[in-house]
């Protein structure tokens, strides 16, 4: 009789767990050729007082709400001084670093501490999840003065 050691055990558990996820993924909206989103405002490396309006733009594709499924549509995700990109794979968390405007909203104001500060915009489907490939933004970076 053979016994599974420790090792053994943990990698037959990862390789399952990741069969498991791939089985449980959620299907990904497809994006057009040339899809492309973008901060219309404020442009990267500006010097603004708060509070800051964002502007965001969108071409090759429309802007629709969260949980309205139309082909090559979409809602705008902004992402304040996130570290990382989050997955595609899955929705987009929603939190002080990833904003949601489900609403179809293509500006937002924000109060930012002072500072330097960075933006990016990523597009979600109607379940929030990024498109395939994800429709994103450059990442820009504004500094934020006291009024």
């Amino acid at each position: 009789m053979r016994t599974i050691t420790p090792i053994a055990g943990l990698l037959l558990w990862t390789i399952s767990f990741a069969i498991s996820a791939q089985e449980n993924a959620l299907p990904r909206s497809p994006a057009p050729a040339g899809a492309n989103v973008y901060i219309i405002s404020p442009a990267d490396g500006e010097t603004v007082s708060g509070p800051v309006t964002v502007k965001f733009g969108l071409s090759g594709m429309g802007v629709a709400p969260a949980g309205v499924e139309r082909a090559n549509t979409g809602h705008h995700h902004l992402l304040i001084d996130a570290a990382t990109m989050p997955s595609s794979a899955t929705p987009l968390p929603a939190s002080d670093q990833v904003v949601h405007f489900g609403g179809g909203q293509t500006e937002t104001t924000l109060d930012l501490a002072p500072g330097t500060h960075t933006l990016q915009l990523v597009l979600g489907d109607h379940l929030h999840i990024p498109h395939n490939p994800p429709v994103r933004s450059a990442q820009i970076t504004i500094t934020v003065t006291a009024d």
